[in-house]
Order: structure tokens, then C-alpha cells, then sequence
């Protein structure tokens, strides 16, 4: 299974907004993409490592922040083109506006994350001292909900081996 559904989507929300179609592959079609050429993924950090290894395994866009940073609460939105976003591209970290009428994750201070769970700032990413962090796992046609399901349960018994204890409160957020 692909990860198409959502890039086109994502593309398509893109060029009827600003008539400019996506470049950037999604974080999720970038992992996949290494592995199927015989790469390892790169090793992040245990729980970013956790949960790139449920995006390859269910080729799915999964992300992960840092909810201590978020200056007031997420907000999925279609960008005005305005919003500031943070990037550290290149070893040199700088703002950069959104695309007007991207679909992005965002805060009281800017964008956290591009394309719905695609390309996330630096402002918000998990660290080792990240200690309350918060998953999108998202789901587009023509993946059935079970299959979002397995992946959000695998990613929680992950974490669960890698921090007996921890509290997880799971949401599922449907547009239907």
C-alpha cells in the first residue's frame, strides 16, 4: 500500500488554493523511499524512531510534537500564506511564511507542522526532553479505519515497552 491518497489530496488542496502543486515528498513517502532502496531510516531518538518505524510499516503519515511547546492549543487550518513557520533546513534555522491554502497544523505563534503532518518546524519536534508529546496519525481513502487502528495500537504498545507507566489517551478525529 502507497502512500498516494493523501499526497494527492494534499496536492490537490494545494494547487486549487495557489496553483502551486507540492515538490516536497511527505515525511512518510521520504522513510519509505530509503527503505525500499536498502537505507535505514535515521535514527532520531527512541520515540521518533518509533513512530517513523509505524509510518513505513503501515505507509502512513505519522508525526509526533512536543505538547509543552505548542503556545496554545494545535489547530488543523488552510493557510492564509501569512502564518510563520519555522524551518531549519540546510543547518541554518529561519522563518518562512506558509503556502496560501496549504493544510497545516498551527499554533498561537505559527505553523507547527506543513501539509497536514508532512514537514514539521523544529519549534515543536520531540527531543529527549520532551516529556508530553502528542500523535496525527492520519488516514485518507482508501485505507480502512481498522487499518488506522493497528497502527495507532502498534505505536501505543511501543511506547508503552519503551516507558512502562506511561498514560495515553487516544481521540480519533473524523470529518464523516
Amino acid at each position: 500500500m502507497g502512500v498516494g491518497p493523501p499526497r494527492r489530496l494534499a496536492g490537490s488542496l494545494s494547487r486549487v488554493r495557489c496553483q502551486a502543486p507540492t515538490r516536497t515528498p511527505s515525511s512518510a513517502e521520504a522513510l519509505r523511499k530509503r527503505v525500499e532502496r536498502g537505507a535505514r531510516p535515521p535514527g532520531i531518538n527512541a520515540v521518533v524512531d518509533l513512530y517513523n518505524a509505524v509510518s513505513i510499516a503501515y505507509a502512513l503519515p505519522v508525526g509526533g510534537e512536543d505538547i509543552d511547546a505548542y503556545a496554545g492549543s494545535p489547530r488543523l487550518t488552510i493557510a492564509k500564506g501569512d502564518e510563520p513557520f519555522q524551518t531549519d533546513q540546510g543547518r541554518r534555522t529561519g522563518d518562512r511564511a506558509s503556502g496560501s491554502g496549504e493544510v497545516v497544523w498551527l499554533d498561537d505563534l505559527g505553523v507547527t507542522c506543513r501539509r497536514w503532518n508532512w514537514r514539521q518546524g523544529p519549534r515543536t519536534r520531540i527531543t529527549l526532553d520532551t516529556r508530553s508529546m502528542w500523535f496525527v496519525l492520519e488516514r485518507l481513502e482508501p485505507m480502512p479505519v481498522t487499518r488506522l487502528h493497528e497502527a495507532g495500537e502498534m505505536l501505543k504498545g511501543s511506547l508503552r515497552r519503551l516507558a512502562p507507566g506511561i498514560e495515553i489517551e487516544i481521540q480519533l478525529i473524523d470529518t464523516a
